[in-house]
């Protein structure tokens, strides 16, 4: 997907932009976590070395965090690409859409990296048999033998910002979108509409009933 999105001219608009690096995490998390789950279904030897679980734990957490963010990112440029279409190519400018893309990979490592450093400075002597098919961080820092407080109440404030930010994003986008198609006064509008603006991308601008109060032009 992310080839025939760079090859094909008509696919390079930001909803477009924005997939691609949704598809990107996506690959990248599959190719940290898949292979040595695989590994060990198959193999005897379940070992993994310290340092690699340590990298496996930042980069599968920098790639879920970052699809987090990013899944608001697209929301919000659906939102754009509906309530103002006439202004949306000028809304989601090129500029703005790789700072919102390079926003969510910075934040996206700058929490796991936070959690890593604290990961680092903990005890593994004892126990070290992870109670998980990957480096998890709570089952990872629940094997060590120093206080695990500070990695805890970190890992919860990152983990409910994330959430509840990404969530309230999302929903606020949707619901203004729902208001919106809901001001088409024909039921078959409004069906077309909810067709259209929820199940395709916002950037193929189709023809709407004359009747929506936000005329839109086919791109």
């Amino acid at each position: 997907m992310i080839v025939i999105i760079k090859i094909n001219p008509k696919s390079h608009t930001p909803m477009y932009f924005f997939l691609s690096h949704l598809s990107f995490v996506d690959f990248c998390y599959s190719s940290i976590v898949t292979p040595k789950l695989l590994e060990n279904l198959v193999m005897a030897d379940k070992s993994i070395f310290y340092f690699s679980c340590m990298l496996q734990f930042f980069l599968s957490c920098t790639a879920v965090v970052t699809e987090s963010f990013l899944l608001a990112v697209m929301a919000y440029d659906h939102l754009v690409a509906i309530y103002n279409p006439l202004l949306y190519t000028v809304a989601m400018s090129q500029r703005l859409c790789a700072l919102l893309v390079a926003g969510s990979y910075l934040w996206g490592m700058f929490g796991p990296l936070v959690l890593l450093c604290y990961a680092l400075l903990l005890d593994f002597s004892g126990h070290n048999v992870i109670n998980h098919f990957f480096c998890e961080y709570t089952a990872l820092i629940a094997v060590s033998s120093s206080d695990i407080h500070i990695p805890q109440s970190l890992l919860f404030g990152f983990a409910t910002f994330n959430e509840v930010s990404t969530l309230l994003i999302i929903l606020t986008s949707y619901v203004f979108i729902f208001v919106t198609v809901l001001k088409i006064q024909s039921a078959s509008g409004r069906r077309k509409a909810f067709f259209l603006h929820l199940c395709l991308p916002p950037d193929c601008h189709h023809h709407l009933p004359r009747d929506h109060p936000f005329p839109l032009l086919c791109a």
